[in-house]
């Protein structure tokens, strides 16, 4: 079995990063110093997370992003200062561990600012040997499960959509979850906006 947590993240010296890639992305939920578009090589973006309890149920499970093996991400690196390091911690594990579907990681990414810097972040990659692991799953099978969960965050599509409005937001595209949220809403996100580059490290 894959280690679950680390159990020096809380105690380790110096300010904690964050690398968030999915709802972290528009929703942290705690406090931070800093935030910083960032890149992580070696693992991608996919709705590879069967949701049992935020999108879904065991009985019609929705689907929630992972971090699998394989290519890049762009995403999201938020600055925890030192003092609130064990807080946040202790909030993430209550909210990404509800079934243990993630491994706990400290991943290098490199922060796309001025100074294009690489630090180590936490976070939170798929546990392949778990039972919520979707794998990866057709456009069709991704919108089936989408459309039918429904979970004590509220609805999956709905979480899909604001991912897709996150990475917009940020000036780059992720070509399967637009694909879907092109189903889900019947209609190109964006149509008044500039055509945000292409992100194809992240497929």
């Amino acid at each position: 079995m894959s280690e679950i947590t680390l159990p020096s993240v809380t105690t380790a010296n110096g300010d904690l990063w964050v690398f968030g890639y999915g709802s972290l992305m528009w929703r942290p939920g705690f406090e931070f110093e800093e935030r910083v578009p960032a890149r992580l090589v070696g693992e991608h973006r996919a709705l590879c997370v069967y949701s049992f309890v935020h999108r879904g149920t065991p009985e019609k499970p929705g689907l929630v992003l992972g971090l699998d093996h394989g290519g890049a991400c762009r995403g999201i690196a938020f600055r925890v200062a030192e003092k609130n390091r064990a807080d946040v911690v202790a909030y993430l594990r209550e909210r990404e561990q509800v079934t243990s579907v993630y491994r706990e990681v400290m991943r290098s990414v490199w922060l796309e600012n001025d100074a294009r810097q690489r630090v180590s972040a936490l976070a939170y990659v798929v546990d392949r040997g778990h039972v919520q692991y979707a794998g990866r799953l057709s456009l069709a099978d991704q919108h089936r499960h989408v459309l039918q969960g429904h979970g004590q965050s509220g609805a999956n599509r709905d979480y899909v959509t604001a991912t897709v409005k996150a990475i917009e937001a940020e000036g780059f595209r992720d070509t399967q979850l637009h694909q879907l949220a092109t189903m889900l809403h019947g209609e190109a996100h964006s149509l008044h906006a500039p055509a945000p580059s292409e992100d194809r490290e992240s497929r």
